[in-house]
């Protein structure tokens, strides 16, 4: 249970401060000066923090055991941190600018849920989804 709310919570306190970090990246820097020393970073963090993780394989030994799914989320996230980037430039509040893609997010991977993971998808969260388009129509108004 610790580790179900846990997990959450490091979520949910991750994102405010990358969107806080986000919108407060000087409009003047190269985006990919802040992307270089984001990753340089979240690198050596990686590398303190694996030091610490306890598993059956070295962490040497699991890089054999990758797939493509490590190379693509590399390119998904910088295109995650370029779109928050230019979107905060481009005037979007912090406040919408989150609210609106996570909602256009979470709508589009209930198909994605269901027909590649084998999730249900219970017809009362129908009126979920309607909640979230209607509130995005007023919101964007």
């Amino acid at each position: 249970m610790f580790m179900y709310v846990f997990s959450i919570v490091l979520i949910i306190v991750s994102n405010i401060l990358y969107n806080v970090c986000q919108k407060s990246t000087p409009q003047n820097v190269n985006p990919f000066s802040a992307l270089l020393t984001t990753y340089l970073t979240a690198a050596t963090l990686t590398l303190i923090a694996a030091q610490f993780y306890k598993s059956d394989k070295g962490f040497i030994q699991s890089f054999s055991k990758l797939n493509w799914t490590s190379i693509v989320l590399g390119v998904s996230i910088v295109g995650l941190e370029f779109g928050y980037l230019l979107a905060y430039r481009a005037g979007w509040n912090i406040s919408l600018g989150s609210l609106v893609a996570n909602i256009i997010l979470a709508v589009m991977l209930i198909p994605i849920g269901i027909f590649f993971f084998k999730e249900g998808f219970e017809p009362h969260k129908i009126l979920g989804v309607a909640f979230c388009i209607v509130g995005l129509i007023i919101i964007n108004k």
